[in-house]
């Protein structure tokens, strides 16, 4: 069963189909514009166009091609995660809790509001003085979060509530970085930003578990990856506790021990999923490659615990290889189901996996500075990550705002 409906199959169903099948009286079709008829078209479009230009302008700021803006270190992080994160895990939350529930979710002007509310928190981040940054930019994840637990709530789906709580986690951190900006507790602004980097990582750990092996036993046929309830549990329970330590700055070793013992957890996880059998099927390889980024990350901030490499290195294998990874991987599999169309990966879709990992590599590279070419390996980076992303709004742009092909709402 698919993470976003009953089936994963070309045609997703919509919400209204859920409803009837569940005995439920269907919510009333929206008249609205298609952008705005469902969660995922206006967020993926908005985080995809701003990922593709937001890495280059800072990158360009920090090699002093352009002059000084507001564009530094911590606006970077910042935006990757409160950014470019935040507003796909909304709009795919949008989008599978109506799915779950057949209950609708934030459309038309409430979700116009939404996404608009987002892009001024870019705006201000950018331009505005931190007290005015704040205040926009800490507003979104609560009025975001809110009608998510309404729907869940209302329909009893109390398995997924624990989402509300990571992204109330999530704006808990947000507010702890802002207020490290502002001056109001002694705390290096990049700590709480890193903090919420894990929080991202176990929410891919948890939702990564259930749909990799499905989408994979769905799609190759007569494969059962291996799912082990008790491994997964005790896995995310060493995500967990290597996240408690690294943000609580627990000694070296120990969060060693912790990140390393979740590294190798997590490889028995992804291993089990069959990777190997998927190698002719882009849409399921980059959903293995990038959890198994998941493990590459953790082993590397083990490593840095110990002063072995830079925390560079492990946040940008979780935050590209991992997140980024998973995230593309999602954007292009859920917007195809959901505008009715095929899931086949093209072409455009394998550039797009290729760039992304490619990026990634490249950046965790830089960061454990094992060639003299950091500043190239950088540039490359980027030009990976931007044309990932550049060129999925090229080719999705026009299927986010155009309606479904089989004409159904959604």
């Amino acid at each position: 069963m698919s993470l976003l409906s009953n089936q994963d199959s070309p045609g997703q169903p919509t919400i209204q189909d859920i409803a009837r099948k569940r005995n439920q009286p269907p919510p009333p079709p929206v008249t609205t514009v298609p952008l705005w008829r469902l969660g995922f078209r206006p967020f993926y479009l908005l985080a995809a166009a701003f990922a593709g230009v937001a890495v280059p302008l800072w990158l360009a700021t920090f090699l002093g091609v352009l002059p000084a803006t507001g564009a530094s270190l911590a606006w970077h992080v910042h935006e990757m995660v409160f950014g470019f994160a935040a507003a796909v895990i909304v709009g795919f939350l949008f989008t599978a809790a109506g799915n779950w529930t057949g209950r609708p979710t934030p459309r038309g002007r409430h979700l116009a509001a939404l996404a608009a509310l987002w892009l001024a928190g870019r705006v201000a981040m950018l331009f505005a003085p931190a007290g005015v940054a704040a205040l926009v930019d800490l507003a979104f994840l609560p009025l975001a979060a809110w009608p998510l637990y309404q729907v869940l709530q209302r329909a009893g789906n109390k398995r997924n509530l624990f989402l509300v709580g990571l992204l109330a986690l999530l704006a808990a951190l947000n507010a702890s970085f802002h207020g490290a900006v502002l001056g109001w507790w002694p705390l290096d602004p990049v700590h709480p930003l890193e903090s919420a980097i894990l929080v991202l990582v176990i929410i891919e750990s948890v939702m990564g578990g259930r749909v990799i092996p499905m989408f994979t036993a769905n799609t190759l046929g007569g494969v059962q990856p291996v799912v082990n309830p008790r491994r997964d549990r005790l896995t995310v329970a060493l995500l967990a506790a290597s996240a408690l330590a690294w943000t609580l700055g627990v000694p070296g070793p120990a969060t060693a021990a912790l990140c390393v013992a979740a590294s190798m957890a997590v490889l028995l996880r992804v291993l089990g999923f069959m990777p190997h059998r998927t190698l002719r099927h882009p849409l399921l390889w980059v959903l293995h490659l990038s959890y198994a980024w998941l493990s590459i990350g953790l082993f590397l901030l083990g490593l840095a615990a110990l002063g072995l490499v830079s925390d560079s290195a492990g946040f940008h294998a979780l935050g590209i290889g991992a997140t980024a990874g998973l995230v593309i991987g999602m954007l292009t599999r859920t917007a195809l189901g959901h505008t009715g169309r095929p899931l086949q990966a093209g072409r455009a879709e394998t550039v797009m996996y290729l760039a992304l990992h490619a990026g990634a590599v490249l950046r965790v590279l830089a960061s454990l500075q094992v060639m003299d070419y950091s500043v190239g390996l950088l540039v490359a980076s980027a030009a990976c990550w931007s044309t990932a992303f550049i060129l999925y709004v090229v080719v999705y742009g026009p299927y986010l705002v155009r309606p479904r092909l089989d004409g159904k709402d959604g």
